[in-house]
C-alpha cells in the first residue's frame, strides 16, 4: 500500500511513523504548506519522501492531517481521485466535512476522528504509538463504499484502535462535551491567571491540578479556532450548560450550602465509575 498524508504535524506525522513501523504502508508519502515542517518530517523519518498534491492523489490512501476549515477547503482538489483510492480524514468535527465532500468522492471519503492527541503540535511532536488502545469514530460509512468503509477499519485497526460508528451530527453535540468544552475551560483559565497583576508569582504555586487543567491550554491556536469555529452551535450549547454548573457552586457558596455542596460534589465523582 502507497500512502499519502497531507499535513505533518503531531497526528500525520505519528501516523506516518506508525503505517512504517507495522508494515502497513510500502511507501509513505507527505505534503505541507509549512516547508519547515517538510523538512522536519523528512529528517525525522515520519515520511519516505515530500511530494506534490498530484502525486499524493495516485496513493491507495490518502490522509488529511490538517486543521477541520483546510480539509473542507482542500476536497473540492481531490474530487479526481481514483476509484480504488481511499480518502480518510482524521478533523475533529465532522459534519461540516462530510456536508462539504464533493459527490464524486462520497464513496471514497471515510469521516474518522481518532480521539488521541497531545498538546504538543508540529513534526517534532509526533510519536509511535500515539493512537494505541484510544478510540476513533467513523461517521456515516453508509456512504461509503464497502471497499473504502473495510479498507479504514483495517487500518485502524492495525493501529490499535478501538472503532464507534455514529452519525456525524451526534458525533460533533458529543464532542463539544468530551473535547472541544474542555479546550474552551482550560484556555480560559489559562487567560484568567495571565490576566492578572502578577501571573508568574501565581504560577509559582501551580501544582497537580492547574498544570492538568491548563496543559491544553498550549494545543495550536490555529487548529483549535477552526474548530470552534466549525462546531460552534454545539460548544457554546456546552458553554452554556458548563456555565449553569459553575453558577451552582458559586450560588452554594455564597449562601454557604457546605453539606449541598458536598453533595453536588459527590455527584460529579461518579463520572469516574463510567470512564
Amino acid at each position: 500500500m502507497k500512502a499519502g498524508i497531507i499535513g505533518l504535524g503531531l497526528i500525520g506525522g505519528s501516523l506516518g511513523l506508525d503505517l512504517q513501523d507495522r508494515k502497513m504502508a510500502d511507501k509513505v508519502l507527505g505534503i505541507d504548506h509549512n516547508l519547515s515542517h517538510c523538512e522536519e518530517a523528512l529528517s525525522l523519518g515520519l515520511v519516505n519522501e515530500i511530494t506534490t498534491i498530484d502525486e499524493i492523489k495516485k496513493c491507495d490512501v490518502v490522509f488529511l492531517a490538517i486543521p477541520v476549515n483546510a480539509i473542507v477547503d482542500i476536497l473540492p482538489s481531490l474530487k479526481d481521485v481514483g476509484e480504488k483510492t481511499t480518502i480518510i480524514d482524521l478533523g475533529s468535527t465532522k459534519k461540516k466535512i462530510v456536508d462539504a465532500t464533493p459527490k464524486e468522492i462520497e464513496k471514497n471519503f471515510v469521516a474518522a476522528h481518532p480521539m488521541a492527541g497531545t498538546e504538543k503540535f508540529g513534526p517534532t511532536a509526533a510519536f509511535k504509538g500515539l493512537f494505541d488502545n484510544h478510540t476513533v469514530v467513523l461517521c456515516d460509512t453508509e456512504r461509503n463504499d464497502k471497499f473504502h468503509k473495510n479498507r479504514a477499519i483495517e487500518i485502524f485497526e492495525k493501529l490499535n484502535m478501538n472503532i464507534f460508528y455514529m452519525n456525524s451530527k451526534d458525533h460533533d453535540r458529543h464532542a463539544s462535551f468530551i473535547s472541544h468544552l474542555p479546550h474552551a475551560i482550560s484556555y480560559s483559565l489559562a487567560n484568567a491567571v495571565m490576566s492578572q497583576e502578577d501571573p508568574r508569582s501565581i504560577l509559582a504555586m501551580a501544582a497537580g491540578g492547574f498544570k492538568d487543567m491548563s496543559r491544553v491550554a498550549k494545543s495550536s491556536p490555529k487548529m483549535w479556532s477552526d474548530v470552534f469555529k466549525q462546531n460552534k452551535e454545539n460548544i457554546i450549547s456546552s458553554i452554556n450548560i458548563f456555565e449553569k454548573e459553575l453558577h451552582k457552586v458559586k450560588e452554594l457558596m455564597e449562601h454557604e450550602n457546605w453539606e449541598a455542596l458536598e453533595i453536588w460534589m459527590q455527584k460529579a465523582t461518579t463520572l469516574h465509575k463510567i470512564l
